[in-house]
């Protein structure tokens, strides 16, 4: 590595890994039974203990729906990935949440209107 390039931040990966695995409801053995990779690693990862290779990144990636680069410190959680994160909390909602949910976003809507105004 150069003494110009930026050094890898793993906290910040272990981090970031941990912060979606918990926004999503996920626990590390959830994510171990969906990627096969064990909670002990899970777990370390997490605590920035160890390193995670790339096969298992990509395997949390696919799972979490978030790119690598956002894990790596690349590039910043877009909102291609609201949709999503929306649609697995709503799965998990009664139709009386779902009423609520859309209540709310149209007050949302409504607000921002009339700021605009």
């Amino acid at each position: 590595m150069s003494a110009n390039a930026p050094e890898f931040d793993q906290k910040a990966l272990a981090n970031r890994l941990r912060e979606i695995r918990e926004y999503l409801g996920l626990s590390q053995l959830q994510v171990t039974s969906m990627t096969g990779i064990p909670r002990s690693a899970i777990s370390e990862i997490e605590r920035g203990n160890r390193k995670v290779d790339s096969l298992e990144l990509r395997k949390l990636s696919r799972l979490y729906r978030y790119p690598p680069s956002y894990f790596l410190g690349v590039e910043d959680a877009g909102p291609t990935n609201i949709p999503v994160a929306l649609g697995r909390v709503l799965t998990e909602m009664t139709s009386h949440d779902h009423e609520e949910v859309l209540k709310f976003a149209e007050y949302l809507q409504y607000m921002r209107r009339t700021e605009r105004s």
